[in-house]
């Protein structure tokens, strides 16, 4: 009798391909994608309103509370679907810390040189860890610290007066708002980054296309 994680393995392994991405979290990643791209842009909009005319400051505002709220709906849809889900693997921390760093510095090497000279890239990527150790790293303080701060602080500025004490609390509105702007900051070179890492696969649409079908091309 065929053991069951052998059928679940074979069934997400196919002619060298690898099964990474299913439908759920396809549907996610380009819902996530296309609010932040647009919460950026509303986000420029809003607080450079005297430089830009695009769309009307009270437009702009108004499109940038209700895509937050998608994208915050968003996110509570990708821990649901990770904390029920066998993938969650993906995600836990590595708790031995020199194996963790050892293999940190190996693919930060790989992506400064190896990556130039044809060198085999050292993560073997699966559906249950699909990550290496710089992407885990980078997706656990985006997804878990920083998104959370960034909803927490546009709520905030949405209903300053619902919010009044906690934000009297944390040092004023201001600061508030300089936090924002500053997980603000970090989303765009993130999503800069990851734009140019998603066009290091075997062929620089690779990784594009894996995130419309699911597969990943081998690499050679």
């Amino acid at each position: 009798m065929t053991n069951p994680e052998t059928r679940r393995d074979t069934a997400e392994t196919r002619s060298g391909r690898v099964y990474l991405h299913p439908v759920p979290v396809r549907i996610w990643h380009w819902v996530n994608a296309l609010g932040f791209v647009l919460l950026i842009l509303t986000g420029i909009q809003i607080r450079y309103a005297d430089l830009f005319n695009v769309l009307s400051f009270e437009v702009a505002t108004e499109l940038h509370n209700w895509i937050g709220f998608l994208v915050t709906a968003n996110w509570f849809l990708w821990f649901f679907y990770y904390i029920a889900s066998d993938k969650i693997t993906n995600y836990h921390p590595d708790l031995d810390a020199y194996s963790f760093l050892k293999r940190f510095f190996a693919q930060a090497e790989y992506y400064g040189y190896g990556i130039f000279v044809g060198s085999k890239r050292p993560h073997d990527v699966q559906p249950y860890d699909k990550f290496n150790p710089m992407q885990k790293l980078t997706y656990q303080f985006m997804m878990m610290i920083t998104v959370p701060i960034t909803f927490f602080t546009g709520l905030m500025m949405w209903n300053a007066e619902y919010f009044s004490g906690l934000i009297s609390f944390v040092g004023g509105i201001r600061v508030v708002n300089t936090v924002h702007v500053i997980m603000f900051i970090m989303f765009t070179f993130f999503i800069f980054l990851h734009a140019y890492m998603g066009m290091l696969g075997p062929k620089w649409s690779s990784h594009y296309k894996e995130m419309f079908t699911g597969w990943e091309e081998p690499h050679e």
